[in-house]
């Protein structure tokens, strides 16, 4: 069965083309894409711009319960952690479900029909072992299916509280006790359609040197290396006490370890070396920047341009969510090397929808998404062109004016997820019921009442 969708403009591999029609099989894969044509019966019409489904490289989708709740604690990242273990004391996994649930959803109105879930949250309180030992991480791909968007769980390797620092408290909940035991683990859970599972160091803090060969060799299959994530640099006192301990800087480290590479992805990479930045952009290794992030908690600004530059893909995510908007995070993108380097128009929007897109989906192993073109996944979001922020901008720019909000329709492997700005698996009755999801599982997490 053929479905089709005709978009008044979409962002074609070639640009912005207009009066497209775009055709999927019944495997949820575009099999035709004709520009210049008036819709026919049987269209489902979208109006505004139609860009390819965003990819969000980078989610902690318990971190959005600590939304609104820590901007009030000052601080550092450090005093910031410390209220995020906190919250990742309480969870188990049915709440872990609900606010997943919940989270995606969110995403999914966002344009996101992909996620790459950074997830280190393993285990029950004190490090005691769930009859499913993947039970967390099947509560993700439950959310995930439920909000009708793929997930790629990054499932993250995590033995140390720091460089030679044993785990603690909370933490517990992440150990495997070593690299060998965390890829037994992993090995437990299988593929679906819309399900991959793939690995993650959480850092060089995290996983001991003499760890990181086993971490690379476990992500290894039989059709090639599956993604590999990696937190780097995203803090100052990470390279200081890197170097300290191993004489070199933590993209080194990686480097010496066979860490790197095109199927990687260093994420933030804030705070580099002339050296990392070469050896980053040498190894093609991908990197995710997270600006609406790296603002909030204070990180800095990292060489985004210059990281391009050298060869390093760039891929984009939410992190811990301050705001789920891709759109925000890849005019942030731009936005940022504006302040470090006094310019304007740092990135094309083509790059930033490159960004968005083809590189982050690449990124999670999703190689064919990410582009509207013959062959690839059927992933469409629709951008109002008539709103607040939107009336009056040419397409081919709207992408750095747009917001989240102004999604009116989404499609995620052929099927629709979101119309007329609701979405139709989780507010079927047109309430917007997906705040209240996340009011619930928020003050579930917490223990409010």
């Amino acid at each position: 069965m053929t479905r089709s969708w005709w978009c008044e403009h979409a962002w074609l591999p070639t640009g912005p083309a207009s009066g497209v029609r775009v055709e999927a099989d019944a495997a949820g894969r575009v099999s035709a894409v004709t520009a210049g044509v008036r819709p026919v019966e049987g269209d489902v019409r979208l109006e505004g711009l139609v860009l390819p489904g965003f990819a969000n490289a980078h989610s902690h989708a318990f971190h959005r319960a600590l939304r609104g709740r820590t901007n009030l604690d000052g601080g550092t990242f450090w005093t910031w952690r410390d209220r995020m273990y906190t919250l990742a004391d309480r969870l188990d996994p049915d709440s872990y479900r609900e606010l997943a649930t919940a989270v995606y959803g969110e995403m999914a109105l966002a344009g996101i029909t992909c996620v790459g879930e950074f997830h280190y949250l393993h285990h029950g309180p004190g490090g005691a072992r769930y009859g499913d030992p993947n039970a967390m991480g099947e509560a993700l791909r439950d959310a995930a299916h439920a909000a009708g968007i793929r997930l790629t769980l990054l499932d993250t390797c995590y033995l140390t509280g720091g460089i030679d620092v044993p785990l603690e408290g909370v933490q517990r909940r992440f150990d495997d006790g070593d690299a060998e035991g965390w890829a037994d683990r992993v090995s437990m859970m299988k593929d679906d359609e819309r399900f991959r599972v793939a690995a993650a160091v959480h850092s060089v803090r995290a996983v001991p040197a003499d760890q990181l060969d086993i971490v690379v060799e476990a992500a290894q299959d039989d059709d090639g290396p599956r993604p590999l994530h990696v937190h780097l640099s995203e803090q100052p006192a990470e390279n200081e006490a890197c170097l300290q301990v191993y004489g070199c800087t933590p993209t080194a480290l990686l480097a010496e370890h066979g860490v790197l590479g095109s199927a990687t992805t260093a994420v933030h990479a804030t705070h580099l070396t002339d050296a990392d930045i070469t050896m980053l952009g040498d190894s093609t290794t991908t990197v995710c920047v997270c600006p609406t992030t790296e603002r909030d908690l204070a990180d800095g600004i990292g060489p985004a341009r210059a990281l391009r530059d050298a060869g390093s893909p760039l891929a984009l995510g939410s992190d811990q969510h301050v705001v789920v908007d891709m759109l925000a995070e890849s005019r942030g993108l731009e936005m940022h090397e504006r302040l470090r380097s006094g310019h304007r128009g740092r990135f094309t929007v083509g790059e930033l929808v490159d960004a968005l897109a083809p590189a982050g989906h690449a990124a999670l192993g999703w190689n064919d998404a990410g582009k509207i073109e013959v062959g690839a996944l059927c992933d469409l979001v629709a951008l109002r062109l008539d709103s607040l922020r939107t009336a009056g901008a040419l397409p081919s720019q709207a992408p750095l004016v747009a917001a989240g909000g102004d999604v009116h329709a989404v499609v995620a492997s052929g099927r629709t997820v979101v119309a007329d700005g609701r979405h139709v698996r989780l507010e079927p009755d047109g309430e917007r019921s997906i705040a209240r999801l996340l009011a619930a599982a928020v003050n579930r997490a917490w223990g409010d009442h």
